[in-house]
Parts: C-alpha cells; sequence; structure tokens
C-alpha cells in the first residue's frame, strides 16, 4: 500500500537542522505536524556516512536537539582536555539522533519520517521505486538542506586522479594499514583530524605531506565551553578587541594574543577563518608535521607527484593522498527564513542546532504572525571563509541576537536551552565571573560591533 505524505510541515532533510527545527516546533505548537524527508534511511544527516573517527569539535551539550541533552553535561577529568566538556564521537551523534527521533519524536503521533525519499519540484519520490507519493501539505514546506554540508564519503576529490595514484576518501584511512606515506589535501577541519589521527597512531611527521592551500585560523576549544563566565568573556573579549582593530588581520592577531584564536604555524598569518575549535594538543600535534605544501590548489595527482596551482611537487611514489577536500559549510547568500517556504539559516553566528531551534520555537509559536514579524525577529547570518567574513559576519550576528533576545518570551526559552552558546540561567546569574562577562560585554557590544563592520566594509565595500 502506498504511504502518502499529509502534513503541515514538510521538512526537507533530517539532518541536524531539520531534526532541531522539529523538535522545537512540535514542542511549542501542540496541533502541528510535522513530516521529515531524507535520501537516507535514517535521521541523522551527514553523521551517517562521517569518517569513523570524526567527533564534535565543540562541547556536545551546544549540539543536538532543544528537548534532549546529547550526552551527559561531563567534565572531563583526565586526558588532554581535562577541565573541558565531552565532545560526542560521530557513533554516539547517530545512535543519539535515532534515540530523539523512535524516543522523543515519533510517539508523539505528530511526526513522521520518510526515510529513503527525495522532495523534487514539489513531489516526495520513494528512491527504491522511482514512484511520486501523493503529497498534500497544509502550512510550509521547510527547506533544512539550503546549508548542508559537504563531506569526503560522498563529494568526489576536487582534483584530476591518474592511473596508479592511491587516492582515498578520509572515511577509508583506517583501512589502508599498508601504507607508509601520507598526503592529507585539505586546510579545514577534517584535514586536520586526519593529521592528528595518522600521528596519533605512530606515524611519523615525516611521512605525512601537508597541501594546505590557506591556513586556518580556530578557535581555542577552551573558551567555547558551555558556562557562561567563560563563553561570554570570550566575547567580550572579541567586542574588545574590535572596537580599536584596525583590519581583520589586526583583530585575529590580537584575539590569539589574548587566547581566543589560535593558528598552526606562527610565521604565516592565515587566509582562513571558518573556525572551528581546536584542543592545545592537537596544535601542538599539527605543528609537528613540517612537510606542508602552499603551493595553490591540488590539481591533479599522478604516482609520486603532486601537480598544483604554482608548481609541482614530488611525494613518495606509493604515498596514499587523503581527500580531505569537500567543500564542508556552503558559502550560500542569506534568505529571508520565512518566505514561500521556511529555509533554515543560522541567525546568531554559528551553532546551526540551535539556530534551526530558535526557527522550529518562532515558527510554533508565531506561527499565525505575518511573516515579515517573524524575519525582523531571526534574521539570517550566512557563513564565512576569509577572517574579514568572519569579523562582519559576527557583527551580523551579534545584532541579530539582540534583536531575537529583545522578545521577552524568545529570550526566557533561549536562555532555558543547552543548545544556546551565550545562555545564563536564572541559577548563574548571581555568579560574581557571570556579572562580570556580562558587564564586560554590554560595555564594549555596541563599539565592538560597529568595528567588526567597519572591517567587513574595509574589505568587501559593504557589510
Amino acid at each position: 500500500m502506498t504511504r502518502t505524505v499529509d502534513t503541515d510541515y514538510l521538512v526537507v532533510g533530517a539532518g541536524a537542522a531539520g531534526m532541531a527545527f522539529v523538535d522545537a516546533l512540535v514542542d511549542h505548537d501542540p496541533t502541528a505536524h510535522a513530516t521529515l524527508v531524507d535520501r537516507r534511511d535514517a535521521a541523522g544527516g551527514h553523521w551517517l556516512d562521517a569518517y569513523p573517527f570524526v567527533r564534535l569539535h565543540q562541547a556536545s551539550q551546544f549540539y543536538g536537539v532543544a528537548s534532549t541533552r546529547l550526552g551527559t553535561g561531563r567534565v572531563q577529568e583526565s586526558g588532554p582536555e581535562q577541565g573541558l566538556h565531552e565532545r560526542a564521537t560521530g557513533p554516539e551523534i547517530c545512535s543519539y539522533y535515532a534515540k530523539v527521533l523512535a524516543e522523543r519524536l515519533l510517539p508523539t503521533g505528530r511526526v513522521e519520517l520518510f526515510g529513503g525519499h527525495e522532495y523534487r519540484d514539489g513531489s516526495v519520490v520513494d528512491l527504491a521505486t522511482g514512484r511520486a507519493v501523493e503529497t498534500r501539505v497544509r502550512r510550509r514546506v521547510v527547506d533544512a538542506r539550503y546549508l548542508a554540508p559537504s563531506i569526503p564519503a560522498l563529494t568526489p576529490p576536487p582534483f584530476d586522479v591518474d592511473d596508479g595514484a592511491r587516492v582515498v576518501p578520509v572515511g577509508a584511512l583506517p583501512d589502508v594499514g599498508d601504507a607508509a606515506d601520507f598526503v592529507v589535501v585539505g586546510s579545514g577541519k577534517t584535514a586536520t583530524d586526519a593529521v592528528v589521527w595518522l600521528l596519533g597512531r605512530g606515524v611519523d611527521p615525516e611521512a605525512i605531506h601537508w597541501v594546505r592551500p590557506r591556513d586556518p585560523w580556530m578557535l581555542d576549544r577552551s573558551v567555547v565551553q558551555p558556562d557562561p563566565a567563560v563563553f561570554l568573556g570570550m566575547a567580550g573579549t572579541l567586542m574588545a578587541a574590535a572596537c580599536v582593530a584596525s583590519s581583520a588581520d589586526d583583530l585575529f592577531l590580537s584575539l590569539e594574543d589574548a587566547g581566543v584564536m589560535t593558528r598552526i604555524d606562527p610565521a604565516v598569518v592565515p587566509t582562513m577563518a571558518r573556525t572551528p575549535t581546536l584542543g592545545r594538543w592537537e596544535l601542538e600535534l599539527l605543528r609537528s608535521v613540517d612537510r606542508v605544501v602552499r603551493a595553490g590548489h591540488l590539481r591533479r595527482v599522478s604516482p609520486g607527484r603532486l601537480v598544483l596551482d604554482d608548481g609541482d611537487v614530488a611525494v613518495p611514489h606509493g604515498a596514499v593522498v587523503v581527500h580531505c577536500a569537500a567543500y564542508g559549510l556552503h558559502l550560500r547568500p542569506a534568505l529571508p527564513i520565512w518566505g514561500e517556504r521556511i529555509t533554515l539559516q543560522s541567525v546568531r553566528a554559528g551553532f546551526p542546532p540551535f539556530c534551526a531551534a530558535l526557527v522550529g520555537f518562532v515558527e510554533g509559536t508565531w506561527h499565525d504572525r505575518p511573516d515579515e514579524e517573524k524575519n525582523r525577529l531571526c534574521p539570517p547570518t550566512p557563513y564565512w571563509s576569509t577572517p574579514a567574513d568572519w569579523a562582519a559576519l559576527q557583527g551580523r550576528g551579534a545584532r541579530a541576537a539582540a534583536t531575537f533576545m529583545s522578545d521577552p518570551d524568545v529570550a526566557a526559552w533561549a536562555h532555558s536551552v543547552l543548545l544556546n552558546p551565550a545562555r545564563v540561567p536564572p541559577e548563574e546569574t548571581a555568579r560574581p565571573e557571570v556579572r562580570a562577562a556580562v558587564a564586560r560585554y554590554l560595555e564594549y557590544a555596541p563599539a565592538g560591533i560597529a568595528g567588526l563592520e567597519r572591517i567587513g566594509r574595509d574589505a568587501w565595500g559593504r557589510v
């Protein structure tokens, strides 16, 4: 018997954004029915295809859905990240989403998942049969895939591969145990994970070539923690630095001095600023790799040779080239979140699960209000790539956060949600360290936001 889609909200994508939106929506609109549609058979999005040694780069409780904590909130008591909050592994995240769906969402009777299906031009298509499913959407289609990341497991290498060259996606790295030499291709978090994994398995740093077209700025993980004194203290430091920074580079170097930002090579000023978090122990390992190839992007791999924008580089003939160069977070134009459909995007800068949950909360409590009001409350903040991008969009995101936090109901919800990195729960408001961090942020924020926007204007001619 053919199933039919008859729903209030058709949510395209059952990854982190789609799940966070639906969870908050059904929690705050007792009449709403939502149907998740995903090409994969289960909830979890790209985590279902991630490399086996992947781990969240941030604290677990900043990730997932608003109703259900990811992990236990445990602070690590030993190891290189002693004193920092736990970070979930890929399998733990997949298990979490399966549990949220099975034990939290499906039992409401108002949520269903069409796994193995795709949304195409207004129709839901069964990928196994190719048949369109009868579909009726009463309120809105929700695009939870607009900013979906690309990952190496599902994205071909962005370079040519000649016969005889050995190229594997990062997820296949544990299966190449006979290899003696490696070429890691990519500048982002996936590449750093691959290098750290190799070094942790005893690979000699001299056996690793690292093709890094751009050097990255990264956030020190110790300042992005679920403690309002720590996180807001970092935000206050950012605003104070932005008040006086003369350029994006000046801002980042100042934040490095303050212990907020870090870079792998102290002799190179980075031109990339996707800004995942990085532990100091990881930084020490990454700095042990001296064979860094900075000759532009990799264009072709031949046995024993790399062809790059700025020349050829010889590598050991049997080296395994590790593809970590999928684009990751896409730099797509900001769209009004509420329009013909709901397009999930970040509102405050970063922390996509919180932003998707915020949109779900607003839709669940304001669904009968005009779209113009909801769009004024939650203006989108795009992702970034360069230091100037990061600065400008931190300013834009800070203004957006001030806007949605100006609504008392939204603010009360936001301060109750573990996903919100800037939450100050009632029991924390009297802590002297929290009061000092909040006061410092408020002191510097007006000029700091203006400074961040000025840096963007100087670099782009706009914000």
